[in-house]
């Protein structure tokens, strides 16, 4: 991908001390695209895999992108989808959040290569970014794909519409489109960008044949989605769902539901018509929406044609080695973590374990504040844990590939360590090797957590098994005994809890499935 200068020129230049290397332009299917190289790695921002969901196409499946004539620079991130952004929250600052502008023009894509040609077939992994399906961008610096790239994958990040653009449905919507549906047009974006890496990752030295999804938080329900439609059969070999599974995590929205909730947002806008819909500003729509509305995906009939807990049930998911699991305290970033009263706390249990409250409050006693802390965060985890566990169970009975689960527990170091401990999201920058990435103190410990997550996120990636040689082993998903794989501050496999918690926690959830 480097197109050298003329020899002569090259040896003149060599004398006096400067090397030049010019990016050659990459084909792809809409055209010749510029890239930058940044230290041996190929990087192409901004490339656009849909045409600007704007006008007419605001609420429409996505549509192709345009072709170009010459050369498209590919040098700067596009503009975020619409959403309101924000500098720091809580945990998270600002490597973790978008940077630029928005827009509604926001599909385009990132990726990342060392590959030298074309005929390499480097193992791919599409990231799809968190947000709660409200915010989010693939631009953040914390997904930045240059380290993973240098281990020898083909890293692609996304933005995909969110919010009330991403997932509004509507009587109106659903009678205009041709598969009966509407809502899940985010879903759809992601669809398309896989459909696009599909068509040309060649072209970067990535291999088509060997693409894993990958996401976390929002973008591991995606994960779930893409797994569970029948539109995506094909696409992708392998997939991972950071901080977003269990049998909780199924749909209950569906699209009669949805409609009626458009309906009353609608009349709550003063529109009277889908066209006066369109003709509102971006800017009206997000400000109006913002705290008040809240538009997720939902079983639509035709991007997900049924729950996905009942597709996986019934043997018709896509059928690909996962990796999925979560972090040692989820909700820290909530103002009320463990910090309910103890009072309110017991009586909570008892509203919502009926029969089994006096046996869980045994087993996370809440007598005193101090003790009602600490069983509201192992009750969190050990749900989380447990519930994982049974839809790993629920997911053996049909699936032929394997599954891998963890628990995330080191606390990165620095102002937000006690406050917030293992935080939702934390394991991204050991993941993608980023920690240069993040103004945080970090130590050697941290170094080699960093090392050994990023090899094994890079190994599942390259063969469905994130086993290799020099990494503590990691088993597969089996029923008897319930373990997972503890990463962070200890690297092996454990129970998932004390077997007596596990059974009384695993009748609460089991309970609650068959009431559903």
């Amino acid at each position: 991908m480097i197109r050298q200068i003329p020899y002569v020129a090259a040896f003149l230049l060599f004398i006096v001390g400067f090397t030049i290397a010019q990016p050659v332009p990459v084909k792809v299917e809409q055209g010749l695209l510029q890239g930058t190289l940044h230290d041996g790695v190929m990087v192409y921002e901004g490339v656009p895999y849909a045409a600007p969901p704007v006008g007419e196409l605001r609420w429409h499946a996505p549509q192709p992108p345009a072709h170009w004539k010459g050369e498209r620079k590919a040098d700067k991130f596009s503009p975020n989808p619409e959403q309101v952004m924000v500098k720091e929250y809580g945990p998270w600052t600002q490597e973790y959040q978008p940077q630029g502008a928005v827009s509604e023009d926001c599909l385009y894509l990132n990726i990342w290569t060392a590959a030298k040609s074309s005929n390499e077939k480097r193992p791919v992994v599409m990231y799809i970014p968190g947000g709660a399906f409200t915010g989010g961008s693939g631009n953040c610096p914390v997904y930045n794909g240059e380290n993973l790239a240098k281990k020898g994958l083909v890293v692609v990040t996304i933005n995909y519409r969110v919010g009330v653009f991403g997932f509004l449905a509507l009587p109106s919507l659903t009678k205009e489109s041709k598969h009966h549906s509407s809502g899940n047009y985010g879903l759809l974006d992601q669809l398309a960008a896989l459909k696009w890496i599909h068509k040309n990752i060649k072209a970067f030295g990535g291999d088509p044949d060997r693409v894993t999804i990958m996401g976390q938080s929002a973008g591991a329900l995606s994960v779930n989605y893409l797994t569970a439609s029948p539109l995506a059969k094909g696409l992708f070999i392998r997939a991972i769902a950071e901080s977003g599974t269990d049998f909780r995590s199924g749909l209950e929205e569906n699209l009669n539901t949805a409609e009626q909730y458009g309906v009353k947002f609608e009349k709550a806008m003063g529109a009277s018509s889908l066209a006066e819909l369109r003709a509102m500003s971006a800017g009206e729509l997000v400000d109006s929406t913002n705290n008040k509305y809240h538009f997720l995906p939902i079983v639509d009939g035709w991007f997900l044609p049924n729950k996905v807990n009942d597709i996986f049930k019934a043997g018709k998911q896509n059928d690909v080695a996962t990796i999925t699991g979560w972090v040692a305290n989820e909700g820290s970033f909530m103002n009320n973590y463990s910090k309910i009263p103890a009072e309110e706390f017991r009586k909570q249990v008892k509203q919502q374990a009926g029969e089994l409250a006096d046996q869980i409050l045994k087993l996370y006693p809440a007598y005193t504040q101090a003790e009602a802390s600490e069983s509201q965060k192992k009750l969190a985890r050990d749900v989380s844990l447990v519930s994982l566990y049974l839809w790993g169970v629920n997911r053996e009975k049909t699936a032929r590939t394997k599954l891998y689960t963890y628990l995330f527990t080191h606390q990165q170091p620095g102002a937000t360590r006690e406050r917030y401990l293992t935080f939702h999201s934390s394991e991204l920058p050991y993941v993608f090797d980023n920690l240069k990435m993040s103004p945080r103190p970090w130590t050697s410990e941290d170094n080699q957590i960093e090392k050994i997550m990023s090899d094994y996120w890079t190994s599942f990636i390259k063969t469905g098994n994130p086993n290799r040689k020099g990494l503590p082993e990691w088993n597969s998903f089996h029923i008897t005994p319930p373990e997972t794989m503890e990463l962070g501050d200890e690297m092996k496999l454990k129970l998932i809890t004390t077997n007596e918690k596990f059974e009384v926690l695993k009748k609460l959830l089991q309970d609650s499935i068959n009431k559903n």
